[in-house]
């Protein structure tokens, strides 16, 4: 008889992911509830939708602008400490949302504050560090592996942040929120370790490798594809609830169609992933920008009912973060992965544009013209427009010298 086969080890990794997956679970499911205090806080604070949009907006652009530099940090020094930080943040920025009385304090509590907080407890960190540690071949199904556990964070804490505001009101339900990540404190510990990683990964030097990518037309065309996906993303997240409240359907329907959005991008964002180990990335990525119009335009022509609102969440839930997987697998195919946090991060500030606008103006052109009718035609057209500017991206390795069939395989 044969010897018996070795039992397989499980990958060196696995520790890593399995906490920064836990981590956005928590990060991403809790930030996937601002649009259910929506009409609660304006209501009760007297405030205009705008006022409400813009500080979200605020938000997504500190998240965007701090992700780059705590991506950076991360880079460096480990994602622990970024993670850590992070997460203090996010327990400062609720508690202070919860008693903003006016404006500017929100504005400063739930944009400024609690974007930062975001940014170095969200996908940029977390994928960041997944990428200097996980092997190339299995790169971008584990960034799909971590997506869908943000995607799962939303569908897990939506119900339970509409049943807390109901239950508490919208005031202690956010105090609730603020314990919740404070539980990142403790699983950012099980985060450590990987730069040691990224420094064996390379020598470029920092300041190198911004300026070659920042030179390089590809990074300006994905930071501009990616700026599209915010700008989609944000305004459907917060501004979907509302407008089925302003149709006659129940709150209760909005906060569960956002929470099937995030069920059904579990097995979206892990598809995108294990297709991005086998298909182009570009392609992908120009599909899912023009499904995404596409179902947002039959959604808009159909009756609009209980059904067809969750036909539209799980259609849509498909395409969600879809993006994200496949993005970021991009950034460490044409950048390498040395500098992933800082590199992914700025491409991620186009995001971040875009989600600012996608959430301000949602609330503007409500404010302007009473219905939501324009700003989904902005999200439609801006979904042809990203599918267009992914065409020319070169997928080469900067440096690598290929037939230009190969380049734009």
């Amino acid at each position: 008889m044969g010897a018996p086969a070795p039992a397989r080890s499980a990958p060196s990794y696995l520790p890593v992911l399995l906490f920064g997956c836990a981590i956005l679970v928590i990060s991403t499911g809790v930030r996937s509830s601002f649009g259910l205090f929506l009409p609660e806080m304006t209501q009760a604070r007297g405030w205009s939708r705008e006022t409400f949009s813009f500080a979200i907006a605020i938000q997504n652009l500190m998240w965007g602008l701090g992700g780059s530099f705590l991506g950076a940090m991360a880079d460096k020094y480990g994602s622990m400490r970024t993670l850590l930080l992070g997460a203090l943040l996010y327990v400062i920025g609720f508690l202070g949302m919860a008693w903003a009385e006016s404006g500017a304090a929100l504005s400063l509590s739930a944009g400024v504050v609690m974007g930062i907080a975001i940014g170095g407890t969200s996908f940029g960190i977390i994928l960041a560090t997944l990428g200097r540690i996980v092997p190339a071949e299995q790169r971008s199904m584990a960034f799909g592996i971590g997506v869908a556990a943000g995607s799962f964070g939303q569908f897990l804490f939506l119900p339970l942040a509409g049943k807390l505001i109901s239950a508490l009101g919208w005031q202690s339900a956010l105090l609730v929120h603020a314990a919740i990540v404070a539980l990142i404190l403790l699983l950012a510990l099980g985060v450590r370790g990987e730069h040691e990683a990224a420094a064996r990964a390379g020598s470029v030097r920092l300041s190198d490798a911004l300026r070659g990518a920042v030179a390089d037309r590809s990074f300006h065309l994905l930071f501009w594809g990616y700026f599209v996906c915010g700008l989609q993303v944000v305004f459907i997240q917060l501004h979907l609830p509302a407008y089925l409240l302003d149709k006659g359907l129940s709150a209760n329907v909005g906060a569960t169609a956002v929470a099937l959005i995030g069920l059904f991008n579990v097995a979206g964002s892990f598809a995108a992933g294990v297709l991005g180990q086998k298909l182009s990335r570009k392609w992908l990525l120009a599909g899912i920008y023009v499904a995404r119009s596409v179902v947002i335009g039959l959604f808009l022509l159909a009756p609009l009912s209980q059904v067809s609102v969750y036909l539209f969440s799980a259609a849509i839930g498909l395409l969600w973060l879809s993006t994200v997987p496949l993005t970021n697998a991009l950034v460490g195919q044409r950048w390498g992965v040395q500098y992933l946090g800082l590199l992914g991060g700025v491409i991620f500030f186009g995001h971040q544009i875009g989600s600012f606008l996608g959430a301000w103006l949602g609330g503007r052109f409500f404010d302007l013209f009473g219905n939501y009718d324009y700003a989904w035609a902005m999200v439609i057209a801006f979904g042809a427009f990203a599918a267009l500017v992914h065409a020319p991206i070169d997928q080469r390795p900067m440096g690598e010298r290929r037939a230009p069939a190969a380049a734009n395989a």
